[in-house]
C-alpha cells in the first residue's frame, strides 16, 4: 500500500515539476474515485489546490476545494496538529481571519510546539490589525524554531519598521530582524517560496511603466484596461490595485478605488500608502465615519505619526465630535515634528477651544503656545487678540494687535480687528481711522467696508455715506448678506421701501447658504416695512 502511494505521488510530482497543476488535480481525484476514504490523497489534493489558488497566474479560486479535501482528511486524522494547520492557513488565504485563528489554535493545542502554527497566526493577527499579538506569535515561532523561521524574521522587520517613526529602538530591531531573516532564508523553504513568488512580479514591471505614461498621458480608460488585465493574470500584485485605485479616485469612481485599495491592504496588510489612498478616498466621499475608522487603524500600526492624529482631529470637528478633535490635537502637538506644523496645529486647536468650547483661556493659552514656536505669525497675533476681546480683556486684545503692527505695519486684517475693538470700546473716531487703514491697505477689504458703514449709519446717522460703503462692500462681495441687509436698513431710512425689501430678500436667499445673521433679524425686517 505504501509503495503504491509513493508511485502516486510520484507521478503527481512528476505533473506538477512540468507546470500541469490541472493534469495533477486529475490523476489524485481519479485516484481517490478509487480509494475516496485515504487521507494521505485527500490531504495531497487539498495541497494541490491551494498551491494552484495561490499561482500568480491564476485568476480562479480553489480554495474551498482545498478546504473540503483538508477536512475529509481530519476525518481520519483528528488529532493531526498539521490538518489542523493546513485548514487555518486555507482559511487565512480565504479571508476568514477569525476561523484561521481557530484552526491554528487547534493545530497548537494538538502540538504546542508547531512553530509555523505561531507563524501563521502572527500574520493573521497581522491582517487584523491585532499588532501586538502579532509580535508575540512571531517571537515564539522564532522561539520554536529559531533557523527556520526567516519569514517570521521578516514579519517582524516589517511591523518593527513601520513603527520605528521618532522610536530608534524600533528602528534597530527592525534592522536586526531584517538580518536575521535573510540569514535564515536559505533554511526557510516557505520564505524561498514567498521570494520567489515576488521575483516573478518583476515580469510585470513594463506595465508598470506603460500604464505610467498613460497615466501622464491623460489616457485613463487605456491605464485602467492594462492594469485590470495585469490583475487578471497576477492577482496577487499589490501596487497593480493601488495604481488602479488612484486612477478611479482621480475620476470619481470612489466605490471601485475603495474597493482596490482594501485589496492592497488585504494582500499587504502593512502597506501604509494604501491605508492613506483609502482615507483620502472616503473624505473625498463624504463618508467621515469610514475614514475615522481607517485613520484609527492607522494610528495603531503608526501611533507616533502627528500627520494621522491632525488628520484624524480635523475628522472629528466636522462631526461635531469636539471632545475627541481636541483629544488628537493634543496627540498631534506632543509628537511635534517641526515648529511650524506644530504651531498651526496649535492655532486650530485654540480656535476649536474658542468656537465650539466656548473655553477662551484654553484658546488664549493655545495661541500664546503657538506665539512661542512662531512668534513671526501674523495669524497667531490675529487669532490671539480676537479670543482676548471675546473675553472683554480689551487691553490685553490692544496690545497683541499693536504689537503685530510692529510686524507688519500694512496688515489690513490688523486694522479691520483694531478698529472692531476701538469701535467695542465706543472709541468711534479711532475705529473709523483704523477701518479707513484697513481699506486702504486692502481695497477690497468687503468687512471693512461694511463695519465703517455700520458706523456712519448707526453712530453717525450718515446715512448717505453708510449707503456708499455698503454698496462698496457688496461690490467686493456680491454674496455678503450681511452688506446687503445693512445697505436695506440704509435705503429704508431714506423712503425706498420696494428697493429695501427687495435688498431684504437678496440677503435672505445668500444667509441660506452663508448663516451671517439670524433668519428671524430678516424676516422681521421684511414684515415691518409695509406695517403703518
Amino acid at each position: 500500500m505504501k509503495s503504491k502511494l509513493q508511485e502516486i505521488e510520484k507521478k503527481i510530482n512528476k505533473q506538477v515539476k512540468n507546470g500541469n497543476m490541472q493534469n495533477a488535480i486529475e490523476l489524485c481525484q481519479v485516484e481517490l474515485q478509487n480509494d475516496p476514504t485515504n487521507a494521505d490523497l485527500h490531504i495531497r489534493l487539498g495541497d494541490l489546490y491551494l498551491a494552484w489558488h495561490l499561482d500568480i497566474h491564476n485568476s480562479y479560486q480553489y480554495i474551498d476545494e482545498a478546504i473540503t479535501e483538508y477536512q475529509r482528511a481530519l476525518e481520519t486524522y483528528i488529532d493531526s496538529a498539521e490538518i489542523y494547520f493546513k485548514i487555518g492557513q486555507a482559511q487565512y488565504f480565504k479571508g476568514d481571519l477569525d476561523r484561521a485563528i481557530n484552526y491554528l489554535n487547534m493545530a497548537i493545542t494538538k502540538d504546542a510546539k508547531y512553530s509555523k502554527a505561531y507563524y501563521l497566526l502572527a500574520e493573521t493577527y497581522t491582517k487584523k490589525a491585532h499588532f501586538l499579538e502579532a509580535v508575540f506569535n512571531a517571537k515564539r515561532a522564532i522561539k520554536l524554531n529559531p533557523w527556520t523561521n526567516s519569514s517570521a524574521h521578516f514579519l517582524l522587520y516589517n511591523l518593527y519598521k513601520v513603527s520605528s517613526f521618532r522610536n530608534p529602538l524600533s528602528w534597530w530591531k527592525s534592522k536586526f530582524e531584517l538580518f536575521a531573516s535573510l540569514v535564515t532564508l536559505p533554511f526557510d523553504k516557505m520564505a524561498i517560496k514567498n521570494v520567489i513568488r515576488s521575483i516573478s512580479y518583476l515580469q510585470f514591471l513594463p506595465v508598470l511603466v506603460k500604464g505610467y505614461y498613460k497615466v501622464r498621458q491623460r489616457g485613463l480608460s487605456n491605464a485602467i484596461e492594462l492594469y485590470i488585465d495585469a490583475i487578471e493574470k497576477a492577482p496577487g500584485f499589490v501596487p497593480l490595485y493601488c495604481l488602479l485605485g488612484d486612477i478611479y479616485r482621480s475620476i470619481g469612481q470612489y466605490d471601485d478605488a475603495i474597493t482596490e485599495y482594501k485589496m492592497a491592504i488585504w494582500l499587504d496588510s502593512l502597506n501604509i500608502p494604501a491605508y492613506r489612498h483609502l482615507c483620502q478616498a472616503y473624505e473625498e466621499q463624504g463618508d467621515y465615519d469610514n475614514a475615522i475608522e481607517i485613520y484609527l487603524k492607522l494610528i495603531t500600526i503608526l501611533p507616533n505619526m502627528p500627520e494621522f492624529h491632525s488628520n484624524l482631529a480635523n475628522l472629528y470637528y466636522i462631526k461635531g465630535e469636539i471632545k475627541e478633535a481636541i483629544s488628537h490635537y493634543q496627540a498631534a502637538i506632543t509628537l511635534n515634528p517641526n515648529r511650524q506644523w506644530t504651531s498651526i496645529i496649535t492655532q486650530t486647536l485654540g480656535f476649536v477651544y474658542q468656537e465650539n468650547k466656548g473655553d477662551l483661556d484654553a484658546a488664549i493659552s493655545a495661541y500664546q503656545s503657538a506665539y512661542l514656536l512662531t512668534p513671526e505669525d501674523i495669524d497667531i497675533y490675529v487669532n490671539l487678540g480676537s479670543a482676548f476681546y471675546d473675553k472683554e480683556d480689551f487691553d490685553n486684545a490692544l496690545t497683541v494687535y499693536r504689537s503685530a503692527l510692529d510686524l507688519d505695519p500694512n496688515n489690513a486684517k490688523i486694522h479691520c480687528n483694531l478698529g472692531f475693538l476701538y469701535w467695542g470700546k465706543g472709541d468711534t473716531d479711532e475705529a473709523i481711522k483704523e477701518y479707513e487703514l484697513a481699506i486702504e491697505n486692502d481695497p477690497m477689504y468687503d468687512i471693512a467696508y461694511n463695519n465703517l458703514g455700520v458706523i456712519y449709519l448707526d453712530d453717525l446717522g450718515r446715512v448717505q455715506k453708510s449707503i456708499e460703503l455698503f454698496k462698496k462692500s457688496i461690490e467686493c462681495n456680491p454674496n455678503y448678506a450681511l452688506a446687503h441687509f445693512n445697505l436695506a436698513r440704509a435705503i429704508t431710512i431714506v423712503g425706498d421701501k420696494i428697493e429695501a425689501a427687495k435688498l431684504y430678500q437678496v440677503a435672505q436667499d445668500i444667509n441660506k447658504i452663508t448663516n451671517e445673521i439670524d433668519p428671524q433679524d430678516i424676516t422681521n425686517k421684511i414684515n415691518n416695512l409695509f406695517q403703518s
